[in-house]
């Protein structure tokens, strides 16, 4: 029975998904631009309580992993270690920023949100993101 427990436990280690992070808002637009993808921007702080929620909550959600590395370029900053742009608030955190691959802001929030709330901001970014290829 054991034996069957891990095995099924190192079967969904296995088939988890994992983020596909970069930690560098420039690489982002260069990658955004070749993949014509909006870019999602998490900006945290290592000493803030509410960042680390929505990491260890919303973002461990497999549909959201799933929907961020399809749909998105992920770029996730941390304020005391990254390079953050000027043009991004980094007080208070979390932060969420959606942008095209010219750095124009789509969408943006502040604070901690669920996994139903944060699928409403990446739908509200897809649609901005989506309009602006329209009107080119």
């Amino acid at each position: 029975m054991r034996y069957i427990i891990a095995i099924i436990l190192l079967a969904v280690t296995l088939t988890a998904t994992e983020l596909q992070w970069l930690d560098n808002y420039s690489v982002a637009i260069k990658k955004a631009k070749k993949e014509n993808r909006p870019i999602y921007i998490f900006i945290s702080s290592s000493t803030c309580g509410w960042c680390d929620k929505f990491e260890k909550t919303t973002l461990q959600d497999e549909n959201i992993k799933k929907r961020l590395n399809r749909e998105f370029i992920s770029v996730h900053l941390v304020r005391e270690f990254d390079d953050v742009p000027q043009k991004f608030a980094t007080t208070p955190v979390p932060r969420h920023y959606f942008t095209n691959s010219k750095g124009d802001i789509l969408y943006n929030s502040l604070g901690y949100a669920k996994v139903d709330t944060f699928e409403l901001f990446m739908s509200n970014a897809e649609e901005k993101f989506t309009m602006k290829q329209e009107n080119k």
